[in-house]
């Protein structure tokens, strides 16, 4: 029996040419490769897609301006947004940096940006290396062993408590001030003027002033302002003397 189903087809089927075999199963499954050279016979890709997934194919923006903008998938966030740069949340800060004296808005400091700060401490180092000063080490060295003694007197100090990186954000944003102070000393020499020590003395009680301020308006520390204000003095401070000389 084995020997009549395998070998003597020919002899169930008549005089047809030899098959493989394959022929006696049938499929209602289509060749993918057949369907999709067969898109145009059939109906548009377009069409193929909504019977497939019952939803319309999505158009797909390729170019290298999609990665920064809304393009791309659909629902996609932009690249900048997924890295956590927010050039709406640098202004306001740097805006409220710039006029210490207008009320705050708390929702802006929820997030530890740190776009603006690593910005402004670049372009710091920038100036001081061309005025001929090559101070990156002593930068980066201040402003962590500096930030990281903040942090710890705050959260000793205040009852929540603050994330480190909140508290370098802050920081990083009110150096602002100092960046202006490397800016005058590419056209003067802050060592050898008599204005130098009046030049430092603005930008420091600007940036202490603008910190402080922070600081105590997302703690609730307003009791408190004169003890944030000094050991934030005294981390501004040494910028200005890295600045000057």
């Amino acid at each position: 029996m084995a020997h009549s189903v395998l070998f003597d087809q020919n002899q169930l089927y008549g005089n047809s040419a030899p098959t493989d075999g394959l022929e006696f199963y049938q499929t209602q499954y289509a060749d993918p490769s057949s369907s999709a050279s067969g898109v145009g016979a059939s109906g548009s890709a377009d069409e193929f897609y909504t019977s497939s997934y019952g939803t319309a194919m999505p158009i797909v923006e390729r170019s290298w301006l999609a990665a920064f903008g809304t393009g791309g998938f659909p629902n996609e966030p932009p690249l900048l947004e997924e890295l956590g740069i927010n050039f709406q949340h640098i202004k306001s800060k740097t805006l409220a940096v710039l006029n210490p004296f207008k009320p705050l808005d708390t929702e802006i400091y929820d997030d530890s940006d740190m776009a603006g700060p690593l910005l402004f401490i670049l372009v710091l180092g920038t100036f001081l290396l061309l005025s001929g000063k090559s101070q990156f080490g002593y930068i980066y060295g201040v402003g962590l062993m500096g930030t990281l003694g903040i942090w710890t007197i705050l959260n000793l100090m205040s009852r929540s408590g603050i994330e480190i990186m909140r508290t370098a954000s802050i920081l990083g944003y009110c150096l602002l001030p100092i960046v202006f102070l490397g800016g005058i000393g590419l056209a003067t020499d802050l060592k050898t003027t008599q204005l130098g020590a009046l030049a430092a003395a603005l930008p420091i009680a600007w940036c202490t002033y603008s910190s402080a301020t922070m600081f105590v308006t997302v703690l609730s520390m307003s009791e408190q302002r004169l003890l944030v204000a000094y050991p934030v003095c005294l981390f501004y401070t040494s910028f200005a003397l890295l600045t000057v000389f």
